[in-house]
């Protein structure tokens, strides 16, 4: 009879764990790819409503990246004339 209350031996048991990731992984992206495939034309259709979200939210970070930079230039020349 096996005992499955026991805590399992250092290292058993780990590699087994590792390879069966790596196989659902490997179903997963096949079945992504199928999806892909036959959904094709609605992909399509929610990349193209995704662009203006990826573009507000990148001219977002751009411009806070740029107001970030000015700011901490104008600190370092208000440092400086001190």
């Amino acid at each position: 009879m096996v005992n499955f209350l026991r805590r399992p031996l250092e290292g058993e048991g780990q590699n087994m764990g590792k390879y069966s990731s790596v196989v659902v992984g490997v179903i997963v992206t096949l079945l992504g790819f199928v999806g892909i495939i036959g959904w094709w034309g609605d992909f399509v259709s929610v990349l193209k409503g995704f662009i203006p979200l990826f573009l507000i939210f990148g001219g977002l970070i751009a411009s806070m990246a740029g107001l970030s930079e000015t700011k901490d230039r104008q600190t370092s020349k208000k440092e400086e004339a001190k």
